[in-house]
């Protein structure tokens, strides 16, 4: 029994050992920006722990932000997606398969985190970050590395 309990033991330290979070932060203003172009996570990560900022001060009502990952060649068709989901949903259609991590909107002076893992994301594959608040996705956006 004891040598049983040891070995689960191991096994689990040793899928914790493989398991690494890494941790992105990422802000946006009244301007409709994200202050980076470009995310990128490293092909160990398992986990991603993603911050959300928005430094501006108007409110999520009319200048909201949030943060939605989806392979590029998907991005405008979940952003549409979202728009008609509307606010309630923080503009993300409610069980889009497409949709491979997602924030809550917030407004200015509010931050969100989330974590998602890195199992649906492919090294080398084509990835695209944006905000889904109706209008904003065609010009909030950039690109997120994995690998």
């Amino acid at each position: 029994m004891q040598h049983t309990l040891i070995a689960f033991a191991g096994l689990l330290l040793a899928g914790a050992a493989q398991a690494k979070t890494c941790a992105l932060t990422i802000a946006s203003n009244d301007q409709m920006q994200f202050d980076q172009a470009e995310l990128k996570v490293a092909g160990d990560c398992t986990t991603v722990e993603l911050t959300l900022k928005h430094t501006g001060s108007l409110p999520a009502t009319a200048m909201g932000h949030n943060w939605v990952l989806t392979a590029t060649a998907a991005m405008r068709s979940v952003a549409l997606a979202g728009m008609n989901a509307g606010a309630a949903a923080n503009y993300v259609k409610p069980g889009d398969e497409r949709v491979l991590a997602a924030t809550p909107v917030v407004g200015g002076g509010g931050s969100t985190k989330i974590s998602f893992s890195t199992a649906k994301l492919a090294k080398g594959g084509d990835y695209s970050f944006f905000c889904s608040f109706p209008g904003h996705w065609s010009v909030m956006k950039g690109k997120l590395v994995f690998g």
